[in-house]
C-alpha cells in the first residue's frame, strides 16, 4: 500500500483527534508513530525490554519517552526520544502530524506524532531498555483491523489485539493502531484495499 502524504497530512489536520484530558494529573509523553516504506509501508515499533523494574516490560510500544523540562514542546521531546532510543536522526523523518492524545492505566498521557521516515541511518538501541526493534507491515494490521471486525468500533483492551510474528501488539499502543487505521479506512475504501 501506498499512501500519498499530503493525502495523510490532510486527513490527520481535518479529524477529529483525541484530546489532552483536563483536570487530571497525567505525566507528558510522546511517541514517534514512523511510517516507512519497504516495498510496502511499515510501522517502526519497539519491543521493551524484560526488566523486572520497567512497567512496560516485555510489550510492544512506539519509540517515545517522558516530556523533559528542556524540551521545547511535546514534538522536540518526540524527535528527542526516537533519536535517543532507535538512532534515527531528526533529519530523516519528515513529521505531518500528531494522531492526538492516548492515556495508559498508569497515568501517562501519550502523545501521537505520524512521521515518515526515509529509511537513512542505522537503527540502534540499549538492550537494557529495548529486546528489538519491529518493522510491521501495515497492511498486515489493517487485515487484522478489518478481520476481527474492529472497524466502526473500540473493542475493549482484552480484545483489542494485533499479532505479529512471536508479539502481540496490545493495550494502548494497540489503541494508537486502531486509531490510525479508521482514519484510514475512508483512503482504503477508495483504493479498493
Amino acid at each position: 500500500m501506498k499512501i500519498d502524504i499530503s493525502c495523510l497530512r490532510h486527513l490527520l489536520k481535518n479529524a477529529s483527534l483525541p484530546e489532552r484530558p483536563l483536570g487530571f494529573s497525567f505525566q507528558q509523553t510522546s511517541v514517534s508513530f514512523l511510517l516507512f516504506d519497504k516495498k510496502e509501508l511499515h510501522l517502526l515499533a519497539i519491543l521493551k525490554a524484560d526488566n523486572k523494574v520497567y512497567p512496560w516490560r516485555n510489550q510492544v510500544a512506539l519509540p517515545g519517552g517522558h516530556v523533559d523540562e528542556a524540551d521545547k514542546s511535546n514534538i522536540d521531546a518526540a524527535r528527542r526520544e526516537m533519536e535517543e532510543e532507535v538512532n534515527i536522526s531528526r533529519n530523516n523523518v519528515e513529521f505531518i502530524g500528531s494522531l492526538g492524545h492516548f492515556q495508559t492505566l498508569n497515568n501517562k498521557d501519550i502523545e501521537v506524532f505520524v512521521g515518515i521516515w526515509n529509511g537513512e541511518g542505522n537503527i540502534r538501541f540499549e538492550t537494557a531498555e529495548i529486546s528489538k526493534v519491529l518493522e510491521i507491515p501495515l497492511n498486515s494490521l489493517i487485515k487484522i483491523q478489518i478481520e476481527s471486525n474492529f472497524h466502526g468500533r473500540l473493542p475493549d483492551v482484552m480484545e483489542l489485539v494485533y499479532p505479529f510474528e512471536d508479539v502481540v501488539i496490545w493495550g494502548v499502543t494497540a489503541k494508537m493502531v486502531h486509531f490510525f487505521i479508521e482514519l484510514l479506512y475512508p483512503y482504503l475504501e477508495n483504493k479498493g484495499e
